[in-house]
């Protein structure tokens, strides 16, 4: 006869699980239920405003963010992990926003794509957890369908969703990255975290578009994430001169934050920045062909918006960066690019230092 196995101790089984997360690299765990009423609201709030674009997705999947049971059946909690990618670099930011002949890329995107490391430790994690804390049904996300991961990783403690929408940890800052397990097991759940913005409004002050429109308020149309990232097709004109010469992503309202002095340096290999995205020149990057783009770009998530919208983005902080003989001949050699959006991009940067 088989032995019954020992019923399972709950708050043993949250402590070995933590265990586990930090074992795998995540700095952070906790467990959080599935009730997200009042994020729904707000999320269909921001959706009937139109305030994501061209974001079609984010409308599609309507109310299942706010619903894990309805994504995933059976779900009655989501372990919660994050994972630093901080690197310490606030000073070298700054001097990179501050000389436009230089690229800036957001930090997230200057070494390897995060999803792939952080879904094969969390799958490794789930897995773990279903051989030594209890059999679960579970699936894995990292920003992979349609979850509300940040509301739920508040739920689970890790962090409080800050002025500017990130998530704030009050003992490391914004700079980490988030991920989920969705579980059918009914473990405790962890305390929500609670906001500490205070009357702080930096990171609203500081946005280049002012697309923070009100606390936790983001119009994606004015976003410069938003419009060097997902964005297809061409900037609005008079969002361009706002760019600056963030060329892909936009780090600003995080480098403000006080509560980033508590951020800790990753010491993540795939993290570090590749080819010198964190010193590189406009034109060094705009010289870039297709076939080299690839190549650089294998393993990053900068592939994943493609070869044009990289030279568009490109165009545009060429066009705001000083006229000189080298800024003009790097958008020369652009001016009959087989993609219209890049000609039309390069031809109004030309048309800028024209008008100086």
């Amino acid at each position: 006869m088989s032995p019954v196995p020992a019923p399972l101790d709950p708050a043993l089984a949250v402590r070995r699980i933590r265990d586990l997360a930090r074992a795998h690299g995540f700095q952070r765990c906790g467990i959080a239920g599935i009730e997200l009423g009042e994020d729904e609201a707000h999320l269909a709030d921001w959706l009937g405003q139109g305030l994501y674009g061209t974001m079609d997705w984010m409308a599609r999947h309507g109310t299942l963010r706010a619903r894990p049971a309805e994504l995933l059946p059976g779900t009655v909690r989501v372990i919660s992990v994050g994972m630093d990618y901080s690197h310490r670099d606030d000073t070298e930011a700054w001097a990179t926003l501050a000389d436009p002949g230089r690229a800036y890329v957001a930090r997230y995107a200057l070494g390897r794509d995060y999803h792939k490391l952080m879904r094969n430790r969390l799958q490794k994690l789930a897995t773990q957890i279903n051989d030594e804390v209890a059999p679960l049904g579970y699936r894995v996300f990292v920003d992979s369908a349609p979850v509300l991961e940040r509301a739920l990783a508040r739920n689970a403690g890790l962090g409080w969703i800050g002025k500017h929408t990130c998530l704030i940890d009050r003992h490391g800052g914004s700079w980490f990255f988030i991920g989920e397990i969705y579980i059918d097991l009914p473990l405790p759940i962890d305390t929500p975290a609670s906001a500490h913005c205070g009357t702080c409004t930096r990171c609203i002050d500081v946005c280049p578009t002012q697309a923070i429109t009100a606390p936790q308020r983001l119009d994606a149309r004015r976003c410069i994430s938003y419009l060097t990232i997902e964005h297809d097709g061409a900037i609005p004109v008079e969002m361009r001169p706002l760019i600056g010469n963030r060329i892909y992503g936009c780090d600003d309202c995080q480098l403000v934050c006080p509560w980033n002095k508590f951020a800790k340096r990753t010491d993540e290999a795939d993290f570090r920045a590749r080819n010198n995205l964190d010193t590189a020149r406009l034109d060094q990057l705009f010289a870039w062909d297709e076939a080299e783009f690839l190549r650089r770009t294998e393993g990053s998530p900068i592939r994943r918006s493609g070869h044009e919208r990289w030279l568009r983005n490109i165009a545009v902080a060429l066009g705001n960066a000083p006229t000189t003989a080298e800024t003009r001949s790097a958008l020369r050699t652009r001016a009959e690019d087989p993609s219209p959006v890049v000609r039309e991009h390069v031809q109004w940067a030309l048309a800028q230092h024209d008008q100086r």
